[in-house]
């Protein structure tokens, strides 16, 4: 054993797989159960597990040590929702609404995808991941219209970098007629047996028909013994009526992941507390295109539990920094503006960045069932470690207060290291044994197929699309004849305001 505690040159080379690694003399963040931080502390990984953590750590032979020094040692951050796929088209939607994207992606050009480009839109988003500190993602996989798509979508997510649940969803079409396909079934019990798969979800959403043809879904995922991923309490298209007949026919089963939660009644949020719902917060995403203000401050006063999530950078950034940053603005904005229309003042916050850190990292893990594997740095824990540090940056000193310096400073470039199953995929901040050539090559050739096939005049105006006058204010989804009348009631009663809201 070897007794090497000093600051020692660093290597510039990535340690091989397999090699037990040592971050030295870090600020550790465990995020455990009694929120441990460890000053200038040691994080030991052998064989794919966290093996000790403290001070000045005798190790084995042959360990590669990491100066972690002036920086810090984390949890790989989880997101929870994100569909990989439009990666594709990185910032193309910018400036789109809601009603635009669904007109985009649904209505329109969703079907212009072929397997390839699904393929390479999730390959570039698993490096987008990786590079950010994100060593888990759902893939909240809504476009496979095909098998081939799917076969596409996860060969893609197992041939790259980092650990991914794949989310199985399909817009252009009923969820009771995809998980029936006896194609599509095959293909589903196939992932849920592959072991290089972080597991598996059925992503599909309730329309709030009172048919509920949804049910057929349901008992699929039911009989996989898989989790239901959904979007729930979207303005104009799931609200408060599906969230009632999941509940009422049993469906709303401890684990269920619902996606935003922001135009959700008090009656919703009490059924998704008391049947052990989780809510994938995306905080960019709701500010941005309409799903409702987000909804932190509700899922704090009911004690859900909530995790974070990108969404789709076809619109915002896809990293889990700026999921945190957000997130913290938008409960205190809500928090002040409610207060001033009572004539109060807010004096403390009542989300902290302990808070958010917690749902990048520990939230994540619970909306993947994973919890007790990942989302924490503690002894037998798989070895999904992120280490932020950047001696060339002014930004990542003083370390004062650490869980504020993670959600409000630190950014992807700050991220050094990153270990999955306890190796090595970005040191030094660089991916290691990743060649973008071909993967540029790949997107290159998505693009081009897109814009061939919408025509110039088309493809300049899809980023701020027109709307078809029927889509205003209904239920955008394709798969569905139904119609609510929701939101036109809603829009006809004057709404109340944010305080008022927050009273109720």
């Amino acid at each position: 054993m070897t007794d090497t505690t000093g600051a020692a040159p660093r290597p510039t080379e990535a340690p091989e797989p397999g090699r037990p690694i040592v971050f030295r003399n870090g600020t550790v963040v465990t995020m455990d159960d009694a929120h441990t931080v460890h000053d200038k502390a040691d994080v030991l990984v052998v064989d794919g597990r966290i093996a000790e953590i403290g001070p000045s750590l005798t190790v084995p032979d042959g360990t590669f040590e990491i100066d972690a020094a002036g920086g810090i040692v984390m949890p790989g951050m989880i997101d929870s929702h994100r569909h990989m796929w439009q990666t594709a088209m990185r910032a193309y939607g910018s400036d789109w609404t809601l009603t635009q994207y669904f007109v985009w992606y649904y209505l329109e050009h969703g079907r212009a995808f072929r397997p390839q480009d699904y393929w390479a839109g999730n390959a570039l988003s698993t490096l987008d991941a990786i590079e950010s500190g994100i060593t888990t993602t759902v893939d909240w996989s809504h476009g496979l219209q095909t098998i081939e798509h799917a076969e596409a979508a996860i060969d893609a997510l197992v041939s790259s970098p980092g650990r991914y649940v794949m989310g199985f969803g399909n817009i252009f079409a009923g969820p009771w007629e995809w998980t029936a396909d006896p194609a599509y079934r095959r293909t589903v019990e196939a992932a849920i047996r592959d072991p290089r798969l972080a597991g598996v979800q059925l992503a599909f959403d309730v329309t709030g028909d009172p048919a509920f043809p949804e049910k057929a879904a349901f008992e699929v995922a039911r009989e996989l013994d898989v989790r239901v991923t959904t979007h729930a309490g979207v303005w104009g298209a799931t609200n408060d009526d599906g969230v009632r007949l999941m509940h009422e026919h049993g469906y709303m089963e401890p684990g269920t992941v619902y996606v935003h939660a922001a135009t959700l009644s008090q009656d919703s949020y009490q059924r998704i507390a008391a049947t052990g719902g989780i809510v994938s917060l995306s905080t960019e995403s709701e500010q941005s295109c309409g799903q409702g203000y987000p909804p932190s401050h509700a899922l704090r006063e009911h004690d859900i539990p909530v995790s974070l999530s990108v969404d789709t950078s076809v619109w915002f950034s896809a990293d889990l920094f700026s999921a945190m940053r957000t997130t913290l603005g938008a409960d205190r904005s809500w928090e002040h503006l409610s207060a001033h229309e009572l004539g109060e003042t807010v004096t403390h916050s009542r989300l902290r960045s302990q808070h958010v850190v917690e749902w990048a990292t520990r939230g994540g893990a619970k909306a993947i069932g994973r919890d007790s594997e990942l989302g924490a740095l503690e002894k037998g824990r798989l070895a999904d470690v992120v280490l932020l540090k950047n001696d060339h940056s002014p930004t990542m000193f003083p370390l004062v207060n650490v869980y504020g310096h993670i959600a409000m400073q630190a950014s992807r470039g700050d991220v050094h290291t990153v270990l999955v199953n306890g190796d090595a995929k970005k040191y030094d901040g660089k991916l290691v044994g990743v060649d973008l050539a071909p993967l540029r090559a790949k997107l290159e050739d998505t693009v081009e197929h897109l814009r061939s096939t919408l025509g110039e005049e088309q493809w300049a105006a899809g980023m701020n699309p027109e709307i078809p006058e029927t889509k205003v204010l209904d239920n955008p989804y394709m798969y569905t004849d139904y119609r609510t009348h929701a939101t036109h009631a809603a829009f006809e009663t004057q709404a109340p305001t944010m305080g008022e809201t927050a009273r109720d």
